[in-house]
């Protein structure tokens, strides 16, 4: 059996005591893969997502000639410990002009643009292709910046996007001397990464430029990642996807917090509330523990999330710090994909505090690159939510969110894992919520629905009904939950 094509959550009653695991990071997973492809040696990945992104990864690479071992994970069913033999920068198959090795990377940004630099390393000419919005989606920065490095890059559609083909250099003694370029961010800063992770062999000199050039979050990741990868043969720790735990803190929020809060959090100033609230955190963070356990009304754990991450590595793993929500949260410097997790939970009457605020909303901004992203993420966010009832006001790159009583409403999730994640955490206190193609959660987290359903302590013990003509026809558990 697999998920459905619609599917309803329904609320839950009272709080879940719970620890969830979540699969590893798809974005150290992804830049990992490079590194260790790139490695000399043998490198072992543990904890590593295996998911629809990162499979299309490994495939990419093993496409291009490398040996890699998958093994299961027990402790995480969507996880795999990875194992590849990296050849110090060689890559060993290559297409030629008549017939370039073709690489299917589908709608994983990670895997087109990281891939792109990466090929630039071989011996011939490669073309990279995706799914439709994937051919959409800019890459015209990168696609500049290995041009200055001397590379023949040549989009079919003379648009700068996929379909690409990538030609070594023209003289291949040029690579032994240093060349440089510069790589914009403003569009993704996955261009950046992408050069970054390919720069020693490749002998570049990367000049990063754009807003937030020198704190983009995920530049620093892959400098990090890079700094403390292997470099010859080892084995390696991919921690949990902070942007997958989020959904379950603002689980926590909706259904545990707010509920037991509602009437303090009626008549109480929003400073007093998020002192009393971060008490619990500093707690944690003094006694280095590897979760924030998030307390009901009698003091005792409600969800939590397992091996929270710690490293300081991504930008989602302070969402818990922006309980409860504050006036203004920023995507360029605060949080990352996680904002959307925020600007769903912010919709609602108890996402964020205080009647004072309800007025003025919550306001997201620096929103731009969500809207070249697996959709228009800012449009469609206000278009669903609108559906719900919500107040939603886009001005620019930025929106704000008036908290309000919410309706159940049929969502369209626009073949985006994330629309479709946030939507059912909304399920779980909104009444009536209808989540269409709900296996797009394939990309980052297969399992996502199995966690909502699974009984406590590893799951949230939600009800999940097939729905068909309207009706609720099929109560789905096990297998039927899970995204193929």
């Amino acid at each position: 059996m697999a998920l459905p094509e619609l599917i309803e959550i329904v609320p839950l009653d009272k709080p879940v005591r719970a620890e969830i695991t979540v699969p590893g990071s798809k974005s150290i997973t992804n830049r990992a893969l490079i590194l260790a492809a790139l490695a000399d040696g043998e490198v072992t990945l543990t904890g590593a997502l295996w998911s629809e992104d990162t499979q299309i990864m490994v495939e990419c690479l093993q496409k291009l000639g490398f040996e890699i071992r998958v093994e299961n994970d027990p402790a995480e069913f969507c996880n795999r410990t990875i194992t590849v033999k990296g050849l110090g920068g060689k890559i060993p198959n290559a297409g030629t002009i008549e017939k370039p090795l073709e690489l299917f990377v589908g709608n994983a940004g990670t895997a087109a643009r990281f891939l792109s630099a990466f090929v630039c390393l071989g011996d011939g000419v490669y073309r990279l292709s995706g799914v439709a919005r994937m051919h959409e989606r800019p890459q015209a920065a990168l696609f500049s910046a290995l041009r200055e490095l001397g590379y023949r890059v040549e989009s079919e559609n003379g648009n700068d996007k996929l379909p690409v083909k990538i030609w070594e250099k023209a003289e291949s003694g040029k690579r032994k001397a240093e060349t440089s370029c510069k790589v914009s961010i403003e569009e993704s800063s996955q261009f950046a990464s992408a050069l970054l992770l390919c720069a020693n062999i490749g002998n570049w000199g990367i000049e990063v430029v754009g807003e937030n050039a020198e704190e983009s979050p995920y530049v620093a990741m892959t400098l990090k990642l890079m700094e403390a990868f292997p470099k010859n043969s080892g084995t390696f720790q991919i921690e949990p996807d902070a942007s997958s735990g989020s959904y379950f803190w603002a689980a926590n929020w909706l259904v545990s917090v707010a509920s037991w809060m509602s009437d303090f959090l009626e008549y109480t100033p929003y400073s007093q509330i998020r002192t009393r609230f971060h008490k619990l955190w500093d707690w944690v963070q003094d006694k280095h523990l590897p979760k924030m356990p998030i307390v009901t009304g009698d003091d005792q754990l409600a969800t939590s999330v397992r091996n929270w991450p710690c490293s300081g590595w991504q930008i989602d793993a302070d969402f818990p710090m922006f309980l409860p929500l504050p006036d203004n949260i920023s995507r360029e410097g605060q949080l990352g994909d996680s904002i959307m997790t925020a600007v769903v939970l912010g919709a609602h009457l108890w996402g964020g505090l205080g009647l004072e605020r309800r007025e003025k909303g919550i306001q997201f901004t620096e929103l731009g690159r969500l809207r070249v992203q697996e959709c228009d993420r800012v449009d469609v966010l206000k278009t669903e939510l609108t559906k719900c009832g919500a107040k939603v006001l886009e001005e620019g790159e930025a929106l704000t969110t008036f908290q309000t009583q919410l309706h159940g409403a049929e969502i369209e999730t626009y073949n985006d894992h994330r629309m479709a994640m946030c939507f059912a955490i909304l399920g779980l206190k909104v009444p009536g919520i209808k989540i269409k193609n709900p296996a797009c959660v394939k990309k980052t987290f297969p399992n996502f629905f199995q966690k909502l359903a699974a009984p406590p302590p590893q799951g949230l013990g939600a009800e999940i009904w097939e729905i068909k003509n309207g009706q609720r026809t099929r109560k789905l558990s096990g297998e039927d939950l899970f995204a193929d």
